[in-house]
């Protein structure tokens, strides 16, 4: 997959419903175990999974994979690149809006 623009503004790649909602959930936090993105966005495991290497590939996210107490996790963060082109998504977003008003 192409990597976004490095032009902070709309980012078609974070434009996608599910993607926009990843970055939106993250935007507040540290870090976010797989299992609560997933059941906070209610997407399946793999749609979740899907849009998290599409993400990962634009260098906007970052996974990591880790064991605690024997057993397997993932957590996830938007990277400091992925935080930037949110923000400017977002921006551009209101922006959009502000003019038709």
């Amino acid at each position: 997959m192409k990597a976004a623009s490095s032009q902070v503004g709309f980012d078609e790649l974070i434009h996608a419903p599910v993607r926009l909602r990843i970055c939106a959930s993250l935007a507040p936090l540290q870090w976010a175990e797989f299992a609560q993105l997933r059941d906070a966005l209610e997407v399946a495991d793999s749609v979740l999974s899907k849009h998290l290497k599409q993400l990962s590939e634009a260098g906007y996210v970052e996974v990591e994979r880790f064991s605690k107490g024997g057993r397997s996790y993932v957590r996830v963060a938007l990277s400091r690149n992925g935080r930037k082109a949110y923000v400017g998504h977002v921006a551009s977003l209101r922006a959009m809006t502000d003019e038709t008003t």
